[in-house]
């Protein structure tokens, strides 16, 4: 695996901080599909019509899973406005994924602030959602809080989640110090 690929599949600059990003539960980086290595900006890939279609006609809508699963694959791609748009068509924008999602690609566009509210929001909606702990303690250690970072490793622990891909995810980076480089 190369090195930008490193454990977690992205490595994401912001200026002057970096962005973090890891997978749901167990999961590594998403699979590449169509959607990031033939279709370019503002369009999906349609399995069904086997092309390559704007965000706004892609059938993704009825398929909450699909969705959220091609918005992740489009995040780890650096296409945050585009994960953005077909979050945004969710069918339930209060889904814990989606709200975490969208925290994700917000604070990875450098809108830091609208970032930790939506993770926020995702906590609030399931307050055991541990990728949304995850990416709210990367967060704060971009911010230069490692004591809140640690507190959300704690609470992923506390919550069940230890060895789970958040769980590790956070720990190495707090390990590492998130500095600039460090791959995701």
């Amino acid at each position: 695996m190369n090195r930008r690929a490193g454990i977690f599949g992205c490595v994401l600059m912001l200026v002057p901080g970096i962005v973090l990003g890891v997978g749901p539960e167990d999961e590594g980086v998403p699979a590449s599909s169509p959607t990031t290595t033939v279709c370019p900006e503002g369009t999906v890939w349609d399995i069904e019509e086997a092309l390559c279609l704007p965000i706004a006609e892609s059938g993704l809508v009825t398929d909450p899973e699909a969705l959220i699963a091609t918005a992740r694959e489009l995040a780890h791609a650096g296409r945050h406005g585009d994960a953005l748009a077909l979050l945004s068509r969710a069918p339930d924008p209060e889904d814990t994924m989606v709200l975490t999602y969208i925290g994700y690609s917000t604070r990875s566009l450098g809108y830091m602030s609208r970032g930790l509210a939506f993770y926020d929001r995702a906590l609030a909606v399931d307050p055991d959602n541990l990728l949304a702990r995850s990416y709210l303690g990367m967060a704060y250690l971009i911010l230069g809080s490692t004591d809140r970072a640690q507190g959300q490793l704690a609470e992923i622990r506390a919550r069940g989640g230890v060895g789970s891909w958040p769980e590790r995810a956070l720990a190495e980076a707090i390990a590492q110090g998130a500095v600039d480089g460090f791959d995701y």
